[in-house]
């Protein structure tokens, strides 16, 4: 297994770039296999998030478009793929951030009956109090 950075996903989701959107695609459609997959870590996704909307424009639904592909590419492997599902989902239906949504996803992964917040958005979120 080898880990995928932020950039090696944006240049594959947006294909903005020749040279490198080729590379990307090259490795994910034919070096990656389910015996030999890429690792991506949630900060990946959290951060691919980020930059698809800040930096490419991208509305929420197509960011969650954009995540829910990659969940279903058997040669990546996604860390807390369950949480990241669950997280894509809230994005989808407007429930919040991705980052917001996953942050949540993962706290109650780890028993947390609720996550603290000073963040107005996130309290759209069932999973997040008011600090």
């Amino acid at each position: 297994m080898i880990g995928l950075d932020t950039n090696i996903l944006v240049r594959y989701l947006v294909q903005d770039e020749p040279t490198q959107s080729s590379k990307a695609t090259a490795l994910i459609e034919k070096a990656l296999s389910e015996t030999a997959p890429g690792f991506v870590s949630g900060v990946a996704l959290a951060e691919l998030s980020w930059v698809l909307e800040r930096i490419y424009g991208f509305a929420a639904t197509a960011v969650a478009a954009a995540i829910d592909r990659l969940l279903q590419l058997a040669v990546l492997h996604i860390e807390n793929e369950q949480q990241v599902f669950t997280a894509m989902i809230a994005l989808k239906e407007g429930r919040g951030s991705f980052a917001d949504a996953l942050i949540a996803a993962l706290g109650a992964k780890a028993g947390c009956s609720h996550t603290l917040t000073f963040d107005k958005k996130a309290l759209r979120l069932a999973d997040f109090q008011r600090a």
